[in-house]
């Protein structure tokens, strides 16, 4: 059996509402606090923190404006957030490949 070695997971990417985020902003590039929150059923509290821990990391962007008097905050991954989003996805995928699916699957064959 291949070693599947934790620390080649992005840690900050690894949490549930943190990936959450970053798969919707990948999708969506730009999303308000309000949608945010609907798309990953966190409580208003608990998204805060972690959308202060991504954008702490320099993984998101923030845009703070109002609507009529209503504060207003749109959220967007940044270059940086993209990139440590797509190297998450490829290790998370070789992480939980079966053996050889990797090396397979780089050279083009299939197994029947």
């Amino acid at each position: 059996m291949r070693e599947r070695d934790y620390r080649a997971l992005d840690g900050l990417l690894h949490s549930r509402i943190r990936l959450a985020v970053a798969s919707a902003l990948m999708e969506l590039e730009t999303a308000e606090f309000s949608l945010l929150r609907e798309l990953t059923g966190a409580t208003d509290g608990n998204l805060s923190v972690h959308l202060r821990k991504l954008e702490d990391s320099g993984y998101l962007e923030v845009r703070k404006t109002y609507a009529g008097r209503k504060p207003v905050s749109y959220y967007s991954l940044s270059s940086e957030g993209r990139t440590a989003f797509e190297r998450y996805v490829r290790a998370l995928a070789a992480f939980v490949a079966p053996a050889g699916a990797a090396e397979r699957g780089a050279a083009g064959k299939e197994e029947p």
